[in-house]
């Protein structure tokens, strides 16, 4: 059985419609101009993945400004401009920290507060989302039926990177936010296209200094992640688990990773919850090791996991055998019917951010897709 391909979400931006959406968040700049270069974006990145190979192809994220600060838009009862977030294991390095959040585009992120009641006020903004992607895939011939996804921001990753300052308690404001996000994430479903939650805030939440830092402490970090997937599962009543995928990473930027939690405790209370699908790294060289534990911890047999297997902060393109030695790692745990190629995470995950280029992401894919063609059932 020939292993499936996908990626993480988002891919690099064209530089007219990055400089778009700047304008855009500083609120400036036509609508009109900005929708037609994302549409046009969006026809040309799902052209590329299903030139590369890709079975399971995204929207690339072209219209939003960021995997988590699109909802400033989609979520009434936020403002304001919330504090940045640092991380523990860039502060020893800080000339890298500089490098890659100092500058325009690192401005340009932009987390707001929660001020009062959370809503959804961002069903237009999905649908166009939607048809969107849907149009760039009846162009390409790529079929949306299983073929496809959206991601979008799950409750705990809102609630990590935008601070509380309405409702009593951290756990009153991450439900009120699943209860809010519940019809961006049906909205996906029902329009036949599978769905990513996007939680990097399960494994970063150990060191990353959030503004709810002393909630992960009091917690412990198995609990925390409990909580917030016990918000997912609320957000996701009534959904099929076989069609949401849940993304979690250690952050996509280039830092020692020395401090980060490992795999074999964030994993299980992942696996307890609904979603079917499991991506996380598993190219990062901090990370590679870890398929080794696998087997010890008794991956239920309705899941399917995502091995990242194609490093999305350098420009070297992986050997296609390296990426099917990867993946028959992870084969030989659950079965090639039971893995998907993807990538460690996505190569744009903020407008103007990305080491890697259009091209060499694009060689990436394309080196992935071979690799999957190679692993041995």
């Amino acid at each position: 059985m020939t292993v499936r391909t996908t990626h993480v979400g988002s891919l690099p931006r064209p530089e007219a419609l990055t400089r778009l959406m700047y304008l855009h968040q500083e609120g400036k700049g036509e609508a009109s101009e900005l929708e037609a270069a994302i549409t046009d974006a969006v026809h040309d990145v799902v052209a590329m993945q299903h030139g590369a190979g890709i079975d399971v192809v995204s929207d690339g994220e072209m219209g939003k400004p960021g995997f988590v600060n699109y909802v400033r838009e989609r979520l009434d009862g936020f403002g304001g401009q919330a504090p940045p977030w640092s991380i523990d294991d860039l502060e020893a390095t800080p000339e890298l920290a500089i490098a890659q959040y100092g500058g325009e585009a690192g401005a340009h992120i932009m987390p707001a507060n929660c001020e009062g009641p959370v809503s959804y006020v961002g069903a237009a903004a999905v649908q166009r989302d939607i048809d969107t992607l849907r149009l760039a895939l009846d162009k390409t011939g790529h079929t949306a039926d299983g073929g496809a996804f959206i991601p979008a921001a799950s409750p705990g990753c809102i609630a990590t990177g935008s601070p509380n300052l309405h409702y009593p308690d951290y756990g009153s404001y991450l439900d009120a936010l699943a209860d809010a996000m519940a019809q961006e994430y049906r909205a996906i479903v029902d329009a036949g296209l599978i769905l990513q939650l996007d939680c990097p805030d399960i494994p970063m939440a150990a060191h990353t200094e959030f503004w709810c830092r002393d909630e992960v402490r009091r917690r412990g970090l198995v609990e925390f992640a409990e909580r917030h997937m016990a918000a997912i599962e609320r957000a996701l009543a009534g959904i099929d688990g076989s069609r949401v995928r849940l993304h979690m990473c250690w952050g996509n930027y280039e830092g020692p990773h020395h401090l980060d939690a490992p795999l074999a405790e964030l994993l299980p209370p992942v696996l307890a919850g609904r979603p079917t699908m499991i991506s996380y790294e598993a190219a990062n060289p901090r990370h590679e090791h870890e398929w080794e534990v696998l087997s010890s911890l008794g991956i239920p047999d309705d899941k399917v996991l995502l091995p990242g297997v194609v490093d999305t902060l350098n420009n070297i393109v992986e050997h296609p055998r390296l990426i099917a030695q990867r993946l028959e790692r992870v084969a030989g745990v659950v079965g090639t019917d039971r893995v998907i190629a993807s990538t460690d995470c996505g190569f744009g995950t903020f407008v103007g951010f990305g080491r890697v280029g259009a091209q060499v992401a694009e060689m990436k894919l394309q080196a992935m897709a071979e690799g999957a063609a190679l692993v041995r059932a």
